[in-house]
């Protein structure tokens, strides 16, 4: 079997300058993921899809192959994870290259772990399934979530308002961080899920969206914490 390590990467980040390549904790936080990866031992190619001469020029000197630069179609605030990916695996065709799974990770991972990538690997082999999504538990239940009306607030699920914490039902979000899935099951549905997608689970410490400079921080007070 062949893999594929897909590092989305663009430039021209509005929020956090340079976002991709600022410095984590003394490193470019796309070290993070690239070094990972090629801990892993999983991957026939890791590569960068970046439309920004910098990061392209910083991931190899990382060790991570930057073949080609994402086209100009793929490189605005449109542009979704998908079509990124599909335009790599088109690309590395046009080469010779074909790859059975795909193993999209973000640029902004300091948590991911060759550890989490090879037993996540392992339990899509086992499953037999078409992708596999990390996700996070909300720490608060979501069926009891409000919002503001005409400066009232309210909850969005009344019946839900006196209801125990504990008796609502376990809800789980997107972890941001990577993802799994057969490269034809991508080519033909054009979606990360399936029909037979599995989760996996990471606990919320291991877990930052990393949108504004106090989620930085953050993420880095978290790191520290998991690494003494």
């Amino acid at each position: 079997m062949k893999a594929v390590a897909i590092i989305p990467a663009r430039g021209g980040s509005k929020r956090i300058p340079k976002k991709n390549i600022k410095s984590f904790l003394g490193k470019p936080i796309i070290s993070y993921p690239i070094e990972a990866a090629l801990k892993s031992k999983l991957f026939n190619e890791i590569m960068v899809s970046t439309d920004d001469e910098e990061i392209a020029e910083i991931s190899k000197m990382l060790g991570a192959s930057v073949p080609f630069l994402r086209s100009i179609k793929n490189s605005d605030d449109f542009a979704t994870t998908v079509d990124v990916l599909l335009e790599v695996i088109e690309e590395y065709k046009k080469r010779g290259k074909v790859f059975d799974y795909v193993c999209c990770i973000y640029p902004t991972t300091p948590f991911i772990s060759p550890e989490k990538l090879n037993h996540s690997f392992k339990i899509l082999i086992e499953k037999k399934a078409k992708s596999l999504i990390p996700i996070v538990r909300y720490s608060y239940p979501i069926q009891r979530a409000l919002r503001i009306e005409n400066d009232s607030l309210q909850y969005i699920y009344p019946e839900n308002g006196s209801k125990r914490s504990q008796d609502l039902e376990l809800t789980y979000h997107d972890a941001g961080q990577f993802y799994w899935i057969k490269t034809d099951v991508l080519v033909n549905q054009s979606s990360m899920v399936t029909d037979n997608s599995i989760a996996y689970e990471i606990s919320e410490l291991e877990v930052q969206d990393i949108d504004s400079e106090t989620d930085w921080k953050i993420a880095e007070m978290k790191y520290q914490i998991l690494n003494k």
